[in-house]
């Protein structure tokens, strides 16, 4: 029995990323703004590489959501613009680790800061309670199907 109350085709636009997707846009807006030359998906590599470095790709595969060619080309990409580079595992030179170059890490503050300044512009007027039903809410959708 469906409990949604919207329209079947609203529901499924929300969910799979209206909001996402209008963050992201104005997020690479932002960088662009602040002549940040990265997109977002190479960004959220980055990000977790920042968390914790020396990660491999299948843990970047997990971490970010993306299968193991896109995970691929974003790290190709962003070896080209010398942020990262690839080691072989110690364990496994079958496996590469990918670590941080120092360019890198300079990014880092300023690309937090502006993703932060975005995420203000998306919850403005949003109230803590409201977010709180939100993230209960997505957090039940994806460990239903999960």
């Amino acid at each position: 029995m469906p409990y949604n109350q919207f329209k079947k085709g609203e529901l499924y636009s929300f969910i799979t990323g209206k909001a996402s997707t209008a963050i992201s846009r104005r997020l690479q807006k932002n960088f662009k703004e602040a002549n940040v030359e990265i997109t977002i998906e190479q960004w959220s590599v980055l990000y977790h590489l920042w968390k914790e470095d020396g990660l491999s790709q299948q843990q970047l595969c997990d971490a970010t959501f993306r299968d193991k060619p896109s995970i691929t080309r974003l790290v190709d990409n962003l070896e080209k613009l010398q942020l990262v580079k690839r080691v072989s595992s110690k364990n496994d030179r079958r496996m590469n680790m990918i670590y941080l170059a120092p360019e890198a890490k300079d990014l880092e503050e300023k690309t937090i800061e502006l993703a932060n300044q975005t995420l203000n512009e998306a919850l403005e007027g949003v109230t803590i309670e409201q977010i709180e039903i939100a993230k209960l809410v997505l957090q039940k959708v994806y460990d239903n199907l999960k």
